[in-house]
């Protein structure tokens, strides 16, 4: 590895990974190709304050983000000097301030993601819900009742997919296997479009939530899908859907939610990503009724981390260090 482009002196370059939670970054094999010019520390606790970000990473050159787990932004680059390259896992991060970076002269790369995990989570927390996975379970390993409650079948319901992408496309064509009707909706979705995976188009998002038994969101977060589901959208829903969202919390308005959950007006509800994360302990949704959630569990799986994340987070590290800067973002 050479270390002389961007301003970089020759010396051993250091690269700090953040929001290691299962403090296993630094196990990957890729790092020992370049232990003689690379060094790389993981911090597996959340750092939520910015001075205490600023302390301890400010002497590193390179940070890897683990997604969107941290906010790195104009005012935190700004007291970063030292720093010439982020790498996020993925190739798109909202967390990260790609116009401020570049104004400050430090690049940001990605990676590659599988779809697979986010898809298979998914279907994961339709069942769960479906099948009071969470419930019989706890009722066994406590010695509560034998069969305390009745599965809902997914044969022959109707599951709404908003969002018919790379992700919810697979979803969808899941979904035909299970034997259920799909429609499906997003702003841009044409009926030739929701055909190739098995889905008709529905005419309006109103019209997929009334008609949905299990209702999934695979969208992007922008300006036009923040708040899509607000209080007269959850309220369109049948009392006994159910609703998944492993996307992005904000695309839900989350007082409707809130509200929603208090007055149990749903079958269920599951979640994989939150406002704030980690959730914080005394957060209302770590006990509301009908509510199954996991903690941004979608991308993490071994394929992800091992096939993608740290293997090509090393590759665009050393691709930076020797001047031909690899998936740059922005």
């Amino acid at each position: 590895m050479t270390l002389s482009s961007r301003g970089l002196e020759k010396r051993m370059l250091r690269c700090v990974v953040l929001d290691d939670y299962q403090t296993v970054a630094t196990g990957y094999p890729e790092w020992a190709a370049y232990a003689d010019a690379l060094s790389v520390d993981a911090l597996s606790d959340h750092i939520s304050d910015t001075d205490e970000l600023v302390a301890r990473i400010g002497e590193y050159d390179v940070v890897v983000a683990m997604r969107e787990r941290t906010e790195i932004n104009r005012s935190l680059l700004e007291r970063l000097p030292r720093l010439k390259l982020i790498v996020t896992t993925g190739m798109r991060n909202a967390s990260i301030d790609v116009t401020a970076a570049a104004e400050l002269g430090i690049t940001v790369c990605g990676t590659e993601s599988a779809t697979a995990p986010t898809v298979e989570l998914t279907w994961a927390l339709i069942l769960g819900l479906a099948r009071r996975i969470v419930a019989e379970n706890n009722a066994l390993r406590s010695g509560g009742p034998w069969q305390s409650t009745l599965g809902v079948d997914l044969h022959g319901r109707t599951l709404g997919v908003i969002g018919l992408g790379r992700l919810g496309s697979r979803v969808a064509r899941v979904g035909t296997a299970f034997g259920m009707q799909t429609v499906a909706w997003s702003q841009n979705l044409t009926a030739d479009a929701a055909a190739a995976s098995g889905a008709r188009l529905a005419s309006s998002l109103d019209e997929l939530l009334a008609v949905s038994d299990v209702a999934t969101i695979h969208l992007k977060l922008s300006d036009r899908t923040r708040g899509l589901l607000g209080a007269q959208q959850l309220g369109a829903m049948k009392p006994s859907a159910l609703l998944v969202n492993t996307s992005r919390a904000p695309i839900i308005d989350q007082a409707a939610l809130r509200d929603t959950l208090a007055h149990e007006r749903l079958g269920g509800v599951a979640l994989d990503v939150f406002d704030v994360e980690p959730l914080p302990a005394d957060d209302y949704l770590r006990t509301a009724p009908r509510l199954l959630a996991t903690p941004h569990l979608g991308y993490v799986t071994e394929e992800n981390y091992g096939t993608y994340f740290f293997p090509q987070a090393v590759e665009d590290i050393a691709a930076f260090a020797a001047g031909k800067a690899i998936r740059v973002i922005g």
